[in-house]
């Protein structure tokens, strides 16, 4: 059952990347870039979706929490069945509903199909996130996750220097809907450069134990050193969705900054990210993952402190403090995504990343509906109590550095055995 294919795309290619691993990276980078678009898509258009759709900035907090709720309930659902069958199936499988679900979105104009559109959306593009992180973490030695993940989290970056000013503009000249076409056009060249190039990953069936579905998921669910990876995935990204959904509004009615100019904002903050991304994944790689993750830390703290309490500042005053808290935050992604990786055995690694995932949407869900529940909109469009969200995402930057820490320390000693055993056992054969 195992592809010869499979084990040789796993095998590290030196301190670089083979011909094939490049196209893995790039594909699941531009596959990223689709997912990511679409989901960030609303945060920047929520200045037009809101009064375009007469409805309040609650309920467009409840659009985009749908969203990360049916995402993360499908991540459960399907980390049964997700060690089961070869990856590139169930990526390209879930892929085609994810395009299926954008397509509602583009055909939506009104707040209850929209809500509907976007819960499709949602519960396909789930376990699309967490099957290319299988993929990656199956084909690719943990020496050289850091750079692969600084390469694919640079989908956000692409998305803000590239998706989000043309979405921006498609949106002035024919509507909000417009840019989730321009999302499935992009997603049928993903699809088909998926199809045509990337080989069967299935090594992971030959490992797998046999278990049925719900047996696996509970194993997997109830395996003591998953649980507080589980836990810090949902602490590091709840204070983010806390911030993410009411951000252009912030910075439109609270800094200052007119519709017009955002997308000069994500542009520039973008081209920051999409340089830094790789920069910080061969960091991760070279220095240690959990030293650039608390480097991260820090910066997120202080620069979040110091946006979420920025008022009618100048333009570039707004572009640095943003670009900077990008470094900050990119910097805990690129570097807890790799380090999380080294997590779970390979025959449970499906199921580890849907739930992962899982519990990733639903702390996203759950912290944009509780930061609508903060925020309050005045008459004249300012937002209120935007800094005590700000505070929030503080505690949980400490609180994920506490628990990275514990992290690190099981993942190091895993990695120091397995390397002690390959040696013995290389002397015993020599012997």
């Amino acid at each position: 059952m195992t592809s010869s294919s499979s084990l040789h795309a796993a095998e590290p290619g030196g301190t670089g990347f083979s011909g094939y691993q490049k196209f893995v990276v790039a594909a699941l980078a531009f596959l990223q870039f689709t997912i990511v678009l679409d989901f960030m898509l609303l945060a920047p258009l929520g200045a037009l979706v809101v009064p375009a759709l007469h409805i309040t900035p609650e309920q467009f907090g409840r659009v985009v929490s749908a969203y990360a709720f049916a995402a993360g309930v499908s991540g459960i659902l399907a980390a049964g069945f997700a060690d089961r069958f070869d990856r590139k199936k169930l990526l390209l499988i879930f892929y085609s509903g994810f395009m299926l679900g954008t397509l509602f979105c583009a055909l939506a104009h009104t707040y209850t199909l929209l809500l509907l559109a976007r819960m499709v959306t949602g519960m396909f593009a789930g376990v699309v996130g967490a099957a290319s992180m299988a993929i990656v973490t199956d084909l690719f030695p943990l020496s050289m996750r850091g750079r692969v993940m600084g390469f694919i989290q640079s989908a956000f970056a692409a998305s803000t220097v590239l998706g989000l000013p043309l979405s921006l503009y498609l949106s002035s000249h024919w509507g909000w809907n417009a840019p989730f076409f321009l999302i499935v056009v992009v997603c049928t060249v993903v699809g088909g450069a998926i199809i045509g190039r990337l080989r069967p990953v299935n090594a992971h069936l030959a490992l797998r134990q046999d278990k049925n579905p719900l047996h696996h998921l509970l194993h997997t669910l109830t395996t003591r050193s998953y649980l507080i990876g589980f836990i810090t995935t949902a602490l590091l990204t709840m204070g983010g969705f806390m911030l993410m959904p009411y951000s252009t509004l912030f910075v439109v009615h609270n800094v200052g900054i007119s519709i017009e100019m955002l997308s000069v904002v994500y542009l520039i903050t973008g081209l920051v990210s999409a340089v830094m991304g790789p920069l910080l994944g061969r960091a991760s790689d070279t220095f240690g993952k959990f030293r650039v993750f608390a480097f991260g830390c820090a910066m997120t703290i202080v620069m979040v402190l110091i946006y979420t309490r920025l008022s009618n500042v100048p333009l570039w005053t707004l572009i640095t403090v943003s670009a900077l808290l990008q470094v900050g935050i990119f910097s805990r992604i690129i570097s807890s995504s790799a380090l999380m990786s080294g997590l779970p055995k390979p025959s449970d690694r499906g199921a580890y990343m849907s739930i992962s995932s899982s519990l990733q949407q639903m702390s996203g869900g759950l912290a944009a509906m509780l930061g609508g529940m903060v925020v309050v909109q005045t008459g004249d469009g300012r937002l209120l109590h935007f800094d005590v969200l700000g505070d929030i995402l503080v505690f949980t930057t400490l609180a994920s550095f506490v628990l990275m820490y514990f992290v690190n320390r099981q993942v190091m000693g895993a990695a120091a055995a397995a390397s002690s055993q390959a040696l013995e056992n290389k002397v015993s054969q020599e012997l």
